[in-house]
């Protein structure tokens, strides 16, 4: 029971949980009576049995026909005839609200959200109602109610409350249209919202609240192609950015990272961009990075990334299941002594490694780097239009592909991978079937020929 309401919780099949993707199944039964709810459990029970059995079909295992479809013997020999109620005695559905199973669905046990995840859920949830209406049923949503949403969202400026904090989003989004003046949200934005809200009923389908999905295969077109979104660095930025004087001498690492000096302070904003260039990680990946996720795989000294912590810090977050992997460490890394810094900080007593860089309200230190970064690429003029810190990892990403590094071996490593290869801890599963030793032949194969750091070493 959660919040008043009954739950049927099953186990998935240790043979099915690769294929599902979960370890269990949480169903709602629709009912605050404990006698419903046990009346309404064997029909919800069966459904997921026969859920399981279409499973095993699909995927060419073994399977139960007798859940699927009767034998012969079954269609001759019916059994008993079945007792059907009169009408009148039949309880109806009970009717939910758009509100009420919004609620539902946030508090939902069976979601392992990230702080941000749900964030993004629980604002697309106020535009949702906002602009719908929180007491209409969800039974009732249609393809105007989508298309009415679309056009706020098309038209909705940024940071919308913010900027407008007394008008409704309908509102703000009709101020924008009639006036030209703001700046709308993106295409890709926008679309984001609209997938929230698919996940969302798709839910409420599966919960049997709704009887369909209004808003499936509804999405903003974008003009903008994916690769031309973010850029890599070009060669000319690389050396702007790593001979910088935060690289070659500055007064100090703090505010006077970019004034020239003599001091070589070797702090987060030395090292993040460093370890993303050699290693693709993303920003939050490495700035919420454990002293003890930086350790000695198999006699390779690797970077861990997953949400588990040796430490006992709750602050970990991935994007997706695919994004927990191992990265081992590039041999320019460890010339540059990043050994050494892991191991000063752990006799420090640290358990984050770069602790100095702000977790902010909401406990994200990317954040905060994100923000000196671009400040940084305007002070040594190398900002250029397509490019921020995630262009590090697409230079990653064109080393490998230089280096001819094996499709599949190359998506393990950037954390690309999807599907069902992103289970299990990656430090038993040596980076998704692929042994330590190979993944660093891999990553030393790449030579970041327009990188030049010969200065760092002096």
């Amino acid at each position: 029971m959660r919040q008043g309401w009954f739950y049927l919780r099953r186990r998935v099949p240790r043979d099915l949980r690769e294929a599902m993707g979960r370890a269990e199944i949480w169903r709602s039964l629709n009912a605050d009576s404990l006698q419903i709810a046990r009346r309404r459990l064997p029909a919800a029970a069966a459904r997921l049995e026969l859920m399981f059995e279409d499973t095993r079909s699909k995927g060419g295992k073994d399977v139960d026909l007798t859940l699927l479809k009767p034998f012969d013997d079954d269609l001759h020999n019916p059994g008993p005839p079945a007792i059907t109620a009169p009408k009148s005695e039949e309880a109806p559905c009970p009717s939910v609200t758009l509100g009420e199973a919004y609620e539902r669905y946030l508090s939902d046990p069976t979601h392992h959200w990230t702080a941000r995840t749900r964030e993004t859920y629980d604002t697309v949830r106020k535009l949702a109602v906002s602009v719908i209406g929180a007491e209409t049923e969800i039974r009732s949503l249609s393809r105007s109610h989508m298309r009415h949403l679309m056009e706020v969202l098309r038209y909705l400026p940024r940071n919308a409350t913010k900027l407008f904090p007394d008008l409704s989003p309908e509102q703000a989004s009709a101020r924008l249209k009639e006036t030209g003046k703001g700046v709308p949200i993106s295409v890709a934005n926008a679309n984001v919202y609209l997938s929230s809200l698919s996940s969302f009923l798709n839910w409420a389908v599966d919960e049997e609240l709704a009887e369909r999905n209004p808003v499936r295969g509804l999405r903003f077109a974008d003009s903008t192609a994916k690769r031309d979104k973010r850029n890599p660095f070009s060669p000319d930025q690389l050396r702007l950015i790593f001979h910088a004087p935060l690289y070659t001498g500055c007064k100090d690492g703090d505010r006077g990272y970019a004034t020239p000096g003599h001091e070589r302070p070797q702090n987060a904003r030395y090292w993040v961009p460093l370890i993303a260039l050699h290693s693709g990680m993303r920003l939050n990946e490495i700035c919420q990075l454990d002293t003890t996720d930086v350790r000695m795989i198999d006699g390779v000294p690797c970077i861990v990334i997953t949400t588990e912590s040796l430490v006992g810090t709750t602050d970990k977050q991935l994007k997706t299941g695919a994004s927990e992997r191992l990265i081992p460490i590039h041999q320019r890394l460890l010339d540059l002594g990043l050994m050494t810094y892991v191991a000063q900080k752990r006799r420090a007593g640290e358990e984050k490694l770069f602790a100095e860089i702000d977790p902010g309200t909401k406990g994200v230190r990317a954040v905060a780097f994100s923000k000196w970064f671009t400040q940084f690429l305007s002070n040594i003029g190398a900002r250029r239009e397509k490019t921020c810190f995630h262009s590090l990892r697409h230079c990653f990403r064109d080393e490998l592909r230089h280096a001819r590094i094996d499709h599949d071996l190359a998506m393990a490593l950037g954390g690309w991978t999807t599907g069902s290869s992103a289970h299990g801890k990656v430090s038993e599963n040596y980076g998704r079937g692929y042994r330590v030793e190979v993944l660093a032949e891999a990553v030393n194969r790449l030579t970041f020929a327009d990188v030049d750091l010969s200065h760092l070493g002096r």
